[in-house]
């Protein structure tokens, strides 16, 4: 083979290699803007994607919301109608107790149109006021006080009258309405008239007089 076939076939080869690099770089270049272009279709997917996550999201919060509001109304209506049961009904026991009383009453009536010695229907009568204050005190702690005697006390008696008296302190020398206590506290104090005593009783007349006078 001579120079000159051996240049030619050189230059053809040179060619082709020049056609196949190009070829190599038409190829590279469009998978470059293929790869370049998916991204941009990928993260437009993300973006629907995450907006249809946000709608769901919005949906399961608006559904816990209303459900909560319904809870809390439910929980409001519930705790009205409680509070308005307990007082409503408050005295329940109380009045069950107070039944069985009355029924003791209706028997002891019942008794007494047909009884012929007065002290039964007395010993009735007794009997039954007797286990009224029993239960009362046992079970309510309400507690009658005042009896004849008692020295005053106007934190707990309430004087209706007063005369005076030979006696050293004031004193309750006669019981109109009794009075009662729930536990420590006085729920109507006991009316009475006091006896006086004799010496405060005369200062005070004699102040009454000079008053007139004057």
């Amino acid at each position: 083979m001579s120079s000159k076939e051996e240049k030619k076939e050189a230059t053809e080869e040179q060619l082709k290699e020049e056609q196949t690099e190009e070829t190599k770089a038409a190829e590279q270049t469009e998978n470059t803007e293929t790869q370049e272009s998916a991204p941009e279709e990928k993260k437009e997917l993300s973006l629907e994607e995450k907006y249809a996550e946000l709608e769901k999201q919005n949906a399961e919060l608006k559904d816990n919301y209303l459900r909560k509001v319904a809870d809390f109304d439910n929980y409001r209506k519930r705790m009205i109608k409680e509070k308005q049961d307990a007082f409503d009904y408050a005295n329940t026991a109380i009045l069950t107790d107070l039944v069985a009383i009355l029924d003791d009453f209706d028997r002891g009536i019942t008794a007494a149109e047909s009884a012929k010695d007065v002290s039964t229907v007395v010993d009735g009568i007794k009997m039954i006021n007797k286990q009224m204050h029993g239960f009362l005190d046992s079970k309510y702690n309400l507690t009658c006080y005042c009896e004849k005697g008692d020295a005053f006390d106007p934190n707990i008696h309430e004087a209706i009258a007063s005369v005076p008296a030979d006696v050293a302190e004031p004193v309750c020398a006669e019981v109109y309405l009794k009075g009662y206590k729930l536990k420590d506290r006085v729920i109507r104090p006991a009316k009475v008239m006091v006896h006086m005593p004799g010496g405060e009783s005369a200062k005070d007349d004699s102040s009454a007089e000079e008053s007139a006078e004057n």
